[in-house]
């Protein structure tokens, strides 16, 4: 996708995209920093929008892990489909609130690692509420939870929620963003 398009995007839907161009290959590098790949066998990747961090994820994950793509975007999920041919990876059109709900109609009670680009500081309190508490119910213990956002205004909710949290920062990205990895 273009960066006019995601730009489009941006300006049409302002309250679910959170950007006006798609995440670095440095972010995407910060995201994965503390995943231990050889241990996960479920993904689950919220908001991936163009998937940015969707290759980096596939590189890295075991041959028979599987790889859960949510995107809640029309437009964002229909170049998720045409773009993206890997049989590990399921892409769902739907939101993260239902995340718990999704991964049952797959036939799975938990999963190993979300990774989540839903711009948490752009959403009303209860729904960003909902999104941090689906996703921690659908970790399975010893899980990990990484999210990305561009200001620190959700990091005591997340630190309150798993009770640890590394904190990592990229300046290599417009705009500069900080990371929050978790275990459940």
């Amino acid at each position: 996708m273009s960066k006019s398009r995601f730009l489009t995007q941006f300006i049409q839907r302002g309250k679910t995209v959170g950007s006006v161009t798609p995440s670095s290959r440095f972010l995407a590098r910060k995201i994965i920093e503390h995943i231990p790949f050889e241990r996960m066998d479920v993904l689950v990747e919220l908001g991936p929008g163009t998937g940015a961090f969707t290759p980096f994820l596939l590189h890295k994950m075991k041959p028979d892990a599987r790889l859960f793509l949510v995107e809640l975007n029309e437009v964002f999920y229909q170049e998720l489909v045409e773009k993206i041919q890997d049989p590990r990876v399921c892409i769902i059109h739907g939101s993260a609130t239902d995340l718990c709900q999704m991964i049952h109609d797959q036939g799975l009670s938990e999963v190993d690692v979300i990774v989540s680009s839903v711009p948490l500081s752009i959403l009303s309190s209860s729904l960003r509420k909902e999104i941090l508490e689906a996703s921690r119910k659908a970790l399975k213990n010893k899980g990990i939870f990484v999210q990305f956002q561009y200001s620190l205004q959700s990091r005591k909710k997340i630190l309150n929620l798993y009770g640890n949290m590394k904190l990592g920062f990229t300046l290599w990205n417009f705009p500069p963003a900080f990371v929050y990895t978790c275990t459940k």
